[in-house]
């Protein structure tokens, strides 16, 4: 025998099986073609002119395509591992006086979550009366939490999860559909950092960044921490940054990458099913994220006049959803990424701390009980 055929379950030492995920051809084939499709779109919007080009491009093409049926094959853990990427990168930009700066800050970010809690009861108060839906659905469809978390409190308190699951995706699309534009029409370009982004002959550290920013996400991931995907290399970034360890310049490749990855899955978070079944509360959804982006670009402005933090960057820290892509907005204007960041990390941590606490008030205040 030449030994070309090897016994499949190897016991002499000579076969190996791959893993299930890179047998299977037919996986490889429809993440191949869900992905050239992203490019395409990422492409199509580069020609266009469109701001975050290769993020917006595949989220606006999936997302059409969703709504038609389609339902692309997504990349195992792409938004994670896209997440990861932005956060390391963010990460490298503090400075210790840029870290202190935004430290100084956190009072007024304190009091602008504070601000976005009351626009969310207000926005429940519209919605029910818009949607005509109860009071429990109402408040845990419109309040400023992750979709998972609020959508099962709100199945403990009796509400209609499908429901909240519809307004919390159309907010999300409003928002990263809605806000870079706004952004790049009203603000200046920002000064790039003055860090080590052109250090020669670090190229093979970036890989051993990203692999540090994985292992930090995943030390956060059975935290509390919000986000731990993001906020875990950003940590990591920081510290090699601070502590000077060592720089890397992250190519813009993989910047693109992730882009890609997060358009592509933010695109397919749409489910036909889930918006036709529900036109009613679709329209008061739709309705109520304006309402909502309207209400930050409220809260900026104030916040901008009060602590001379530009309009751009205040509105990005305000948006009512979508942390790692308006960090990303910020990266790309050459704003202050690391306010944003500690604005929307902020607010996570309150919201999910004291969103029962706020739930009861709010109950109170309409003059219902809601028990479990």
């Amino acid at each position: 025998m030449s030994g070309r055929a090897q016994p499949e379950n190897g016991k002499g030492g000579g076969g190996r099986r791959l893993p299930p995920l890179l047998r299977d051809v037919t996986l490889w084939r429809q993440l191949g073609r869900t992905y050239a499709l992203s490019v395409i779109a990422g492409a199509i919007a580069v020609w266009a002119g469109i701001p975050l080009p290769w993020m917006l491009g595949p989220f606006f093409a999936w997302a059409a395509m969703s709504l038609m049926g389609l339902r692309p094959t997504l990349m195992p853990m792409g938004r994670e591992l896209g997440q990861v990427a932005i956060g390391v990168v963010v990460g490298m930009r503090f400075t210790l006086p840029l870290l202190l700066a935004t430290m100084s800050l956190l009072p007024a970010m304190f009091l602008g979550t504070i601000y976005v809690i009351l626009l969310t009861m207000s926005a429940a108060v519209l919605f029910g009366w818009l949607a005509r839906v109860d009071h429990v659905t109402a408040f845990f469809a419109t309040a400023a939490g992750g979709v998972a978390d609020m959508a099962r409190v709100a199945q403990k308190f009796g509400g209609v999860t499908q429901s909240v699951a519809v307004v919390h995706a159309l907010r999300v699309a409003c928002v990263v559909g809605l806000v870079p534009f706004i952004v790049v029409f009203l603000g200046e370009r920002g000064t790039p950092p003055l860090i080590a982004d052109e250090v020669t002959g670090t190229v093979w550290l970036v890989p051993v960044a990203l692999l540090l920013g994985y292992l930090g996400a995943r030390a956060l991931k059975p935290t509390p921490i919000p986000n731990p995907w993001l906020v875990g290399p950003i940590f990591v970034g920081m510290a090699l940054g601070i502590s000077g360890v060592f720089h890397v310049h992250v190519p813009g490749v993989v910047i693109v990458v992730a882009q890609i990855a997060l358009g592509t899955w933010l695109g397919a978070q749409f489910r036909r099913e889930q918006l036709g079944a529900l036109p009613r509360v679709t329209a008061a959804g739709l309705a109520i994220s304006l309402y909502l982006v309207v209400g930050a670009a409220l809260g900026a402005w104030v916040f901008s006049a009060a602590t001379g933090v530009a309009f751009t960057t205040a509105f990005l820290g305000f948006a009512p959803a979508a942390v790692t892509e308006m960090v990303l907005v910020a990266k790309f204007m050459d704003l202050e990424a690391e306010i944003v960041t500690a604005f929307h990390v902020l607010r996570i941590a309150i919201v999910a701390s004291t969103v029962l606490l706020v739930f009861r008030l709010y109950g109170k205040l309409r003059g219902v009980r809601l028990e479990p």
